[in-house]
Parts: structure tokens; C-alpha cells; sequence
């Protein structure tokens, strides 16, 4: 009976006190649904514990592990996985621990919170702060807000969710991705659910990884019910990692992959070509952009680099075809070797399918642009096309234009493309005429053979019914470079015999490596030089122009063939040549040296405070029909270093060891039997340099001498001439003697005196002079030189560069008694505003020779076009002048025309003296014209 009253009493007691509970939370708007609580502060404390739900009157429920009511502020704290479902705003919010503001209708969560809505949303964070009064969530920490119905996941450190609305603001690092694929990343985020609008700010990034593009811009909005991205200001773009676009305010319809923007818009590809156009329209499949006054500019700052504008246009980038109005092309200036050049060519309309450009009703030139209104000449066509596979440019109804007059007509024509450096075509044709030969025309077809050789077909036909027929070929491999001229002439009609005769050349150059492993340089060179007319050079001079063969001199011919070997330690070089003077007879013009050779090694670089040299050379010389000499020479040299004393004094010792073996026939010096000499030099140099230096200037004077002592005989070079002057008087070889010393004692002493301005060391003013004294005179040396004499002849010059309109280079030889000037040389020029003149002048007497000649060239420039020039030849020992040449020239960047009076006093068999006036003219690059005026004017 006893147990049967104490549990009555303890369920009225639970009943109780659950009775009192619910009285007090009905108070306060909370309903409380709990399975154990506990109450603490004079009931102002309520526990709720073992999980349990708390509810409100505005339709708030919330479940937890565990509750605390504070009764006084009326806020209630909830622990452990707390669920929060507002059924007014139909809202779902959980977390680990939440805090409900009752009197502000405010609810606070902390760790994991997410949260649903009826609308597909579903919002993680760290904490929550949500206002039901308002219906405002605002979310902290590692944000993720999920739109399952419009597919959209949005990221952010903080968020806020304007639920009446729709709306989620977000701050700080945001990201959203949607079901297309894109990445959008941007510093504050507006999204607009009911109007599924999304709006970016600050640093905006947009990318696709599986479209590959991206877009960069301060302010990005995404319509994505229309699946259309805007943004406002500077935007950048990389589409499929090939093309880089800088616009503003662009458009981009996502679905059609389409790009647009009315604002200037850059495009860049990977070559480094640029599209500049002022509004645009890009489909991002095709490759294809549309435009309003395009630039494009390709291989952006390279000097390659060309420019095309149009109009308006529609190009494929993928493919660089287009199709466009206005089109105005800038090709790069030096495309033809000229940095004055502005080629360019414009026309109606372009259209560039595969590797075919045709433009319409189109005009080129490649005068500078300042002559643009009137150029000085220029080609109209109906239609030019470039055929870029076989590089070509080709004409319909071509006119060439001389300031704007019509000079030519071309129904039809077609030159290489400009920029092909090898291409199979015609070449630049041209008008040539001579006293001697006729009018001519010259007509180049180049042929590809292949990657590696090519030949060039010259004819050039002259009006006195002679034929030049001349062939160049040309072929490069890894180890060998061929080079071959070849011209066949006939029908040339000799002025001394009176007959037609066939003539011809031969010049051929090879250069083989044999890339031998232990050498530097070893190859092997081929030169060959034939012509079976003796004034053939001369005659046919400007009609070889355009062959790198030519032979320098036109009156000696060389051929050779030469083994070079080249290492660290020596040098070597051995062959065969062969010489022509074609200005002497048959029988003495020929001089072979077979063969020859050249070996050099620096046995030394610090041996007594010196160095050691060995030089080994030899040949076998056969000249004048049956002169034959054959010699070995070595060399011994030792070259001491400076020694120079603390006075500034600098001496210097050299000794030289010359050994001949030598055997000759037919010769004065050499014996037919082999003998051997030994000779040797002795040298001591020293030198004084001075210095002072003035405010303005730096003056030099330095005393020099040069003691030589050889104890043996030389070779007799006394009949041969050499020359002696300020600059090789010094020379321990200064009369050029490779097989014998210079004998006896002797001392050159000389003295340099030089001026330099301080500022400009190009403005200076210097005076040399030497002389050579001996004991005896020594008879085999060159009689021209005087230093066979005791003393011999006073040589100087004078160079004086200080003035900025007058130049002088004065060099002179006076006899040791200064009684007779024996040389003079004087090269003066005179320069003021546009007049330019130069005179040289040279004059030999007594043992040094005998000649006298003055040279003037004197240029006018009256602007910047118009030029005016005279050259003269006069020699004065014969009183003959042997040539006048004055030419008035007009020039520009692309074209020359002048007149040209050429008298000539030059006879040399077939070649007679001449006086013409000609008429020329220069398109360039096109062609080149020249036409006698007047044929009668020589008589």
C-alpha cells in the first residue's frame, strides 16, 4: 500500500510540473515539446533536454539536442542539430548551435548551417543571421547558395538573401558556376532569381573551361534566361586560347557562342596579328568576324609587318580569308630593299578565297606616302589577284601611270609576289644603250630547280641584231656552295677586223667544306675566270651588272683553286693560280703559279719577354712564256715586347730570320741550280709619345725611330717600283719583297704631331714626316722609293678635319735638300649648305716617277629632289682630258629620271671615244629605261 502511494505521488508531481512549464512558455509565444527539462533562476532559466522542439505562435519550429529559454530576454539558444522550419516563409534552416532572438525575430546560427526554401534553394555557410520579420538571411563564412532551378551554385565569404525578393548579395571572393559551364569568379555578387538575372562586380573573371574562353571586366551581367553575358567598361577576352580581345561594353550570347560590341575592339592571335575595328560581330565556332573599318595589322612590331584596312569586312580567321570594301593595303617599307619605300595598294574590293586575292579597280605604287595625292608613278588594273600557292601577282588591263599620265599599257602581266625571295618568273626588265653595241633590252627568267638550286636565264637582245644569251645557275648543299656565268654573244662585229664573231664567259665559284674535325676553317675554293674577247669586260660592262661574278678588274683575269686549313695552333693554305693581262700579247699576258703555299704557326707568346713566330711559303712561278722561278721561304721572327721606362720612353727589340731556297730559269736573280740563303734583320724601335692637354683641345707629338742592321745582300729590286710613304715607311717589309730582307744599316726616324678636339675626336688636324738615313747607299733597293740613297727623299702628310665645311688629306715627298717636290697627293672637299666639290690631285717628278692627274666631283643639290652633278678626269702630262660626265638628276623614294652628258677620250680597240646624251629612267623596283636623245651628237 505503502509503494502504491509513493508512485501516485511522484505522477502528480511530473504532472504538476509540467503544467506549470507550459503556462510559462505560452506566456512568452514558445511551445515546448521535450522529453526531460530543467529549470534554474527562480524559473527564468528553462532547459530543455534528450532533443526536443520549441515552436512559435508565427509559425517558427525548431528542434534541437538540447534548449536554453532565457525568460527575461526572451532568447532562446539551441544545441546540436538544430532545425529551424518557418512554415510563413517557408524557410528550412539547420546548424550545429543557433540563437533565436524572440523579441527581434531573429535567428543566429554558428558551424555547418545550410538552409532551403521553397524556391530550390539551398544555402550553406558557417553562420547564419536570419531575420524572419524581414525575411533577410545573411550568411557567413564559406557561402554556397544552390539554385536547382535555374542550375546556378554561387559561392562567397558572405551572403546575403533577400528571400521577399529573391535576391542574393554576396561579398569578398565570390564564385558562381551554372550548367553551361561557366566560371565566374568577381569581388560582389547580385543575383536576381525571379528574373534569373546574375550581376558581378570588381575583378570579374568568366571562364569555360569546356567552351575555352574567357572573359575579364570590372561589371559583368549574366542574362541567363536569354543565356546572354554583358559587362560594362574595359573588357578583356581569350577565346579557344587563340585569339585575345580587348573590347568595351561587350555582348556575348552564351548558346550561339556569339561575340559583339559597338566600341573599339582589338583582336590579337598567336602569330601576333592584330584586327582593330570600331564595332564588331564574332561567331566563336566559324572563326568568322565581322566589322566596320577594319585594321589589320600582321606580325605586329616586326619589320615584316604589313597593314590592311577596309571599310567593312568579313573574315575568317581560321582560314585568313575575307571579303571586304575599301581595301587599302600597307606592305612593309623594305620589302624592296628600300627603307623610303611605302608599297601600298588599294581598290574597290577585295576577296580572298584560299590562297587567291583579288582586288577590283586597283592602283599600286611604292612611292613614300607624303606623294599620296599624286604619286610618282603608279599601275591601275581592272583587277590585280595574288595567287599566294604560286606567288604571283597578276594583271588585267595594267596602265602604268607617270604623274598620273598614262606612259604604258599591259593587257595582261604578272611578276613574282614581293615578298617570295625564290620564286620561278620573270625578273626586272631592262632598256640599256651603248656607243658601241646599240640599244638593248634585257629579259630575266628566273627558275626554281629546287629547295637548293635555281637558274637564271638573261637574254638581252640589242638592236644591231646581236643576241647575249647568259646563264646563271646556282646551287647551296650542306658543305658546298656552285656558282656558274655563262654567256654566249652573237653576232658581235668587231670595229678592227671588220667581222661577226661569236663570243662568250665562263666565271664559276665553288667553295666546298670538307669539315674536317680537328680545323676551324678547311674548305676548298673553286675561281674561274675565261673570255675569249680582250675588251669583252669593258664592251659589255653594264649589261653584267647583275651577276656577282664579275671580275673586279677588267683588264687582268684570276683563277685559282685554294685548300685552306685553319686550327688553333696554325694556319695553312696552298693552290694553284692562274693570271690574264689582257692588255698585253698572247705569248706574255699568262702568269701561273703552280702551285703555291702558305703556312704560319706562334711557336711562342712568352719567350723572352717576346714571342716567336714561323712563317713557311713557297711557289712556282712561271711568267712571260718561259720564265720560271721556284722558291721556299721561311720566316724566323721574334717581336719583343714594350719596354717602356718611367719616363714614358718605349723601346722595342725585333729580330727577323729570312731563309730562301730558291732555283730559277730564264731569270736574272735566280740560278739554275738550287742555292740557299740565310739573311736576317735586326731592329730597334723607340718612341716618345707627349701630351698636353688644353681647355679645348688634346695635343700629341711623338717622336719615333727604327735602327735596322742587316749584315747580308739582298735581291735586286732596283728597276721595280714600290712606294714609300708616312704610312709604311715604318713597316719592317715596307718594300714589299717577300723573298729577300732589306740589306744594310739604316735608321727612319719620324715625327707626329696631332690635335684632337677635346668634345668631337672626329675634328682633329695632324702632321706626320719621316726619312731614312743610311751609311752607303745600297743600289738594289727600288730606285722610285729613295731609300737606296744615304738619305733618302722627305716624306709627309697633312690631314686636317677641323673645319666642318672644308676637308684636306695632303701627302708629299721632297728631295733630303728640300729643293724638288718629287710627290704630291692632295684630296680636298668643300662642302657648304647643298654644294659638295672634291679634287684630287696627283703629281710624280724625278726617280719617283712620272705622272700627273686631277679629278674633280662637284654636286648641287638643289632640294631634296633635284640634284645636278659633274665628274672630270684630266691628265695633265698628256694634256688629254679623258672623260666629262654631267648628270641632272630628279629622285625621289621610288623613281629617278635624269638627263645625262657623257663625253669620253678612252680608246681601246673596239672601244672608240664617245660623246652621248641620254635620257633615263628609274621605276622602282619595277624597271629601268635609258634612250639616247640625240645619236648624231659625236661625229
Amino acid at each position: 500500500m505503502k509503494n502504491k502511494n509513493i508512485f501516485i505521488y511522484v505522477f502528480f508531481l511530473i504532472f504538476f510540473n509540467n503544467l506549470i512549464f507550459s503556462e510559462l512558455v505560452a506566456d512568452d509565444q514558445f511551445n515546448f515539446d521535450v522529453t526531460e527539462v530543467k529549470i534554474e533562476n527562480n524559473g527564468n532559466i528553462f532547459k530543455g533536454l534528450k532533443r526536443g522542439k520549441a515552436s512559435t505562435v508565427n509559425g517558427v519550429a525548431i528542434e534541437a539536442d538540447t534548449f536554453e529559454y532565457n525568460k527575461l530576454t526572451n532568447i532562446l539558444n539551441a544545441y546540436g542539430n538544430v532545425i529551424l522550419k518557418d512554415s510563413v516563409n517557408k524557410l528550412t534552416i539547420t546548424s550545429e548551435t543557433a540563437t533565436y532572438f524572440k523579441n527581434e525575430e531573429k535567428l543566429v546560427t554558428k558551424e555547418n548551417s545550410t538552409a532551403n526554401d521553397d524556391k530550390g534553394n539551398l544555402i550553406t555557410a558557417d553562420t547564419f543571421e536570419y531575420n524572419k520579420l524581414t525575411n533577410i538571411l545573411n550568411a557567413y563564412g564559406n557561402v554556397i547558395l544552390k539554385d536547382s532551378v535555374n542550375k546556378l551554385t554561387i559561392t562567397s565569404e558572405t551572403a546575403t538573401y533577400f528571400k521577399n525578393e529573391e535576391k542574393l548579395v554576396t561579398k569578398e571572393n565570390s564564385t558562381a558556376n551554372d550548367d553551361k559551364g561557366n566560371l565566374i569568379t568577381g569581388k560582389n555578387f547580385s543575383y536576381d532569381k525571379i528574373n534569373n538575372i546574375f550581376n558581378a562586380e570588381g575583378n570579374v573573371e568568366v571562364i569555360n573551361k569546356i567552351e575555352n574562353y574567357q572573359i575579364n571586366s570590372e561589371d559583368i551581367t549574366y542574362f541567363k534566361n536569354q543565356e546572354k553575358i554583358i559587362t560594362t567598361g574595359k573588357t578583356t577576352s581569350l577565346v579557344q586560347s587563340k585569339y585575345s580581345i580587348i573590347s568595351k561594353n561587350l555582348i556575348f550570347y552564351v548558346s550561339k557562342k556569339e561575340l559583339s560590341s559597338n566600341f573599339n575592339t582589338t583582336i590579337k592571335d598567336l602569330e601576333e596579328n592584330l584586327f582593330i575595328v570600331d564595332k564588331f560581330n564574332y561567331l566563336i565556332d566559324s572563326e568568322t568576324l565581322k566589322g566596320e573599318n577594319i585594321l589589320i595589322i600582321t606580325e605586329n612590331e616586326k619589320p615584316t609587318s604589313d597593314k590592311y584596312y577596309f571599310s567593312n569586312g568579313i573574315i575568317d580567321l581560321k582560314n585568313k580569308d575575307f571579303v571586304a570594301k575599301d581595301p587599302k593595303i600597307y606592305v612593309h617599307k623594305n620589302i624592296f630593299d628600300n627603307s623610303r619605300n611605302d608599297p601600298r595598294l588599294f581598290g574597290s574590293t577585295s576577296i580572298k578565297e584560299g590562297g587567291i586575292t583579288t582586288i577590283t579597280n586597283g592602283v599600286f605604287t611604292s612611292c613614300e606616302v607624303q606623294n599620296e595625292k599624286c604619286p610618282p608613278w603608279k599601275i591601275k588594273a581592272k583587277k590585280i589577284k595574288h595567287d599566294k600557292n604560286k606567288k604571283q601577282l597578276i594583271y588585267d588591263h595594267a596602265v602604268l601611270e607617270l604623274y598620273d599620265i598614262p606612259i604604258f599599257y599591259y593587257p595582261k602581266f604578272f611578276h613574282p609576289d614581293p615578298t617570295v625571295k625564290r620564286q620561278s618568273g620573270f625578273l626586272q626588265p631592262r632598256l640599256n644603250n651603248s656607243k658601241v653595241l646599240g640599244s638593248s633590252i634585257y629579259l630575266p627568267y628566273y627558275k626554281v630547280i629546287d629547295v637548293n638550286k635555281d637558274y637564271t636565264f638573261k637574254p638581252t637582245i640589242f638592236d644591231k641584231d646581236i643576241l647575249m644569251l647568259q646563264n646563271e645557275y646556282r646551287e647551296v648543299n650542306k658543305n658546298s656552295e656552285l656558282e656558274i656565268d655563262y654567256a654566249y654573244i652573237d653576232g658581235f662585229k668587231s670595229s678592227i677586223t671588220k667581222k661577226k664573231t661569236s663570243i662568250s664567259h665562263l666565271f664559276t665559284k665553288l667553295k666546298l667544306d670538307l669539315n674536317l674535325d680537328e680545323y676551324l676553317i678547311s674548305d676548298i675554293n673553286v675561281n674561274i675566270e675565261k673570255v675569249n674577247n680582250d675588251t669583252y669586260l669593258k664592251i659589255f660592262d653594264n649589261n653584267l651588272t647583275g651577276t656577282n661574278l664579275k671580275p673586279k678588274d677588267s683588264d687582268n683575269l684570276t683563277s685559282e683553286i685554294k685548300l685552306n686549313l685553319k686550327n688553333k695552333g696554325f694556319n695553312f693554305n696552298a693552290g694553284f693560280k692562274s693570271y690574264e693581262n689582257l692588255q698585253l700579247k698572247n705569248s706574255d699576258r699568262y702568269q701561273y703559279i703552280l702551285p703555291y703555299y702558305n703556312f704560319s704557326k706562334n711557336l711562342s707568346s712568352n719567350f723572352a719577354n717576346g714571342s716567336i713566330n714561323l712563317n713557311s711559303k713557297g711557289n712556282n712561278n712561271l711568267k712571260n712564256t718561259n720564265n720560271l722561278r721556284t722558291n721556299i721561304i721561311n720566316n724566323l721572327n721574334y717581336l719583343g715586347n714594350d719596354y717602356i721606362f718611367n719616363t714614358g720612353l718605349k723601346n722595342n727589340i725585333n729580330i727577323y730570320l729570312k731563309n730562301l731556297n730558291a732555283v730559277g730559269k730564264n731569270d736574272t736573280e735566280y740560278k739554275s741550280s738550287p742555292s740557299s740563303e740565310l739573311m736576317s734583320i735586326f731592329e730597334l724601335t723607340s718612341e716618345l709619345p707627349l701630351e698636353k692637354k688644353s681647355q679645348t683641345n688634346l695635343n700629341k707629338l711623338t717622336p719615333k725611330i727604327s735602327l735596322r742592321l742587316n749584315p747580308t745582300d739582298m735581291k735586286n729590286y732596283s728597276n721595280v717600283g714600290r712606294g714609300i710613304n708616312v704610312n709604311n715607311i715604318f713597316n719592317i717589309n715596307r718594300l714589299a719583297m717577300e723573298d729577300t730582307l732589306e740589306s744594310g744599316e739604316s735608321l727612319t726616324i719620324g715625327l707626329g704631331y696631332n690635335v684632337e678636339d677635346k668634345v668631337d675626336y672626329n675634328k682633329y688636324f695632324k702632321i706626320d714626316v719621316a726619312t731614312v738615313f743610311r751609311n752607303e747607299e745600297v743600289n738594289e733597293i727600288s730606285k722610285s722609293t729613295t731609300l737606296n740613297k744615304k738619305q733618302s727623299n722627305i716624306f709627309g702628310s697633312i690631314e686636317n678635319r677641323f673645319s666642318d665645311f672644308w676637308t684636306l688629306e695632303y701627302d708629299f715627298a721632297v728631295t733630303n735638300n728640300l729643293n724638288k717636290v718629287e710627290y704630291n697627293s692632295i684630296n680636298s672637299t668643300f662642302s657648304l649648305n647643298n654644294f659638295v666639290t672634291t679634287f684630287n690631285f696627283i703629281e710624280k717628278n724625278g726617280v719617283m716617277g712620272s705622272a700627273n692627274t686631277i679629278e674633280n666631283s662637284t654636286k648641287y643639290q638643289f632640294n631634296e629632289n633635284n640634284y645636278l652633278s659633274f665628274n672630270s678626269r684630266r691628265n695633265r702630262k698628256l694634256n688629254l682630258t679623258e672623260f666629262y660626265d654631267l648628270v641632272y638628276e630628279y629622285k625621289n623614294d621610288c623613281l629617278t629620271a635624269g638627263i645625262k652628258y657623257r663625253k669620253t677620250y678612252y680608246e681601246d680597240r673596239e672601244l672608240v671615244p664617245t660623246e652621248d646624251l641620254l635620257f633615263t629612267i628609274t621605276f622602282y623596283p619595277l624597271t629601268t629605261y635609258e634612250q639616247e636623245i640625240d645619236d648624231n651628237l659625236y661625229n
